[in-house]
């Protein structure tokens, strides 16, 4: 699948600017034209380019010039030189210089688009390559107990597929990890993987994180920012924690469901965009629809494969994987010591309610594989290391949540408990209740508010 580029091309030939420009339009691409180096520099400021295209000889500052200077500055943008006094002398300076190509004028618009097309893929390979050295080891999909394998089979079914993709699962039960596995079993593969979380943008700013701004459009808009979905251009565009966008923005999204194109803001014209969109929730998206604060024909865009990940409390036979993963994947990230655990340490870990799933999991694991002075981690070790005998399976939150009741209810009653059961453990520093349980901080607040935990009557003395 092509990928649009926004190209920056320098020259100070308004006639090759008006073709330059009007052959990268027609070629699906985006231009922005001046002419002359230290205007150049300025725009390289304040916008980003997939690519500069400078002509050699300009008044001025010469093409070399800049691109020397853009050498120093540490800017990272492939830059092509084009000349119609070419010799070899020239081209290995500019070689040496860093330049990514040198074109000889009169130009062949074919040769020119071929050059843009492989310096664009150049580009995504070498992020592609940074991404994957960051990423080793961060982004797996790790069990085999019937839950995953049934999880693991459903990935490969859809990820084929263009079919849009709901993924419905408790807080840390590695729902990103499951859009990430679709995105990269998909024809997508090779093109970006973008994320946003909506609970954790601002109302006022999502609309710019998603669709982009244009420079001067509202305050503190110094640059032209392209959106999410205009990052994730021709790859998958995942949207975490859908149900708490906003409905006006809802509203919106829908809009560039059905067309396929977005408008930045302050900008006048729709721009087409190829993404696939994968969304995600905690929430019950059905009942949210009923309580009117998900837009129903959205919910019918957005929600056409559910694809539910089981908490980890109903993974039991993944724990020896998970933490043999999670104590090998610190020590490679710090240098540390490898370490064990016992069979004993395993079950031990069994018995913790994992309110935080997978997340508060690998930081257990992390506190564990810190604070232990034997090789290997043991029992002992465990009931140190997890957060409050009052949250362990076989406690009063368990018994809380098989009272009778409906299975939301008996949820509900079940992480009230816990909540309760880390605030007091901490005396109320919320941070650490959040460290604890492995939440963000604003995560947690809010789920204290939809359970009816009020902090200020709590904190009062009986």
């Amino acid at each position: 699948m092509p990928r649009k580029a926004h190209l920056l091309v320098v020259d100070d030939d308004p006639n090759t600017l008006a073709s330059l420009s009007r052959a990268f339009r027609l070629a699906g691409h985006e231009a922005t034209v001046c002419d002359n180096a230290s205007r150049a520099v300025e725009l390289l400021r304040a916008e980003n380019f997939d690519l500069i295209l400078s002509d050699v000889v300009m008044p001025g500052k010469s093409g070399m010039e800049l691109l020397d200077e853009l050498k120093k500055a540490g800017v990272k943008t492939p830059v092509v030189l084009i000349s119609g006094q070419a010799n070899i002398e020239m081209a290995v300076k500019a070689t040496r210089l860093g330049a990514l190509d040198f074109l000889e004028k009169p130009l062949s618009t074919d040769k020119l688009l071929v050059t843009v097309e492989n310096a664009l893929r150049l580009t995504r390979l070498e992020d592609e390559n940074r991404e994957l050295r960051q990423r080793l080891g961060k982004h797996e999909l790790v069990g085999s107990s019937p839950a995953m394998k049934k999880l693991l089979a459903q990935i490969a079914r859809v990820a084929a597929s263009e079919t849009r993709v709901c993924i419905l699962g408790e807080t840390g039960t590695g729902k990103e990890l499951v859009a990430r596995a679709i995105h990269e079993k998909s024809p997508r593969r090779a093109h970006p993987f973008i994320t946003l979380n909506c609970a954790a943008v601002p109302a006022e700013l999502i609309e710019s994180e998603l669709f982009g701004h244009e420079k001067g459009s509202f305050t503190g808009a110094a640059s032209r920012h392209l959106g999410k979905f205009e990052q994730a251009e021709a790859g998958t565009l995942f949207l975490d924690e859908i149900g708490d966008m906003p409905l006006a923005m809802q509203a919106k999204l829908l809009r560039v469901l059905e067309e396929s194109e977005v408008e930045r803001v302050g900008g006048d014209k729709p721009i087409k965009v190829n993404v696939r969109v994968l969304v995600a929730t905690h929430r019950h998206l059905e009942e949210l629809v009923k309580q009117n604060a998900f837009r129903s024909d959205l919910f019918h865009r957005v929600y056409v494969f559910p694809l539910a990940v089981a908490p980890l409390r109903e993974r039991p036979e993944d724990f020896p994987e998970l933490v043999a993963h999670f104590a090998r994947q610190l020590a490679a990230q710090n240098g540390w010591k490898e370490k064990g655990f016992t069979p004993e340490a395993i079950a031990e870990l069994r018995t913790y309610a994992w309110p935080g799933n997978l997340r508060e999991l690998r930081n257990v694991v992390e506190r564990l594989v810190l604070l232990a002075s034997e090789p290997t981690i043991g029992a002992a070790d465990v009931r140190l290391a997890l957060p409050s005998a009052a949250s362990r399976t076989g406690g009063g939150s368990l018994r809380a949540a098989t009272g009778a009741g409906t299975l939301a209810e008996r949820t509900e009653a079940f992480e009230r408990e816990v909540l309760l059961a880390e605030i007091r453990t901490h005396n109320f520093h919320m941070t650490n209740v959040a460290r604890a349980l492995g939440l963000e901080r604003s995560h947690l607040y809010k789920k204290c508010q939809q359970l009816g935990i009020d902090l200020q009557t709590l904190r009062k003395p009986d």
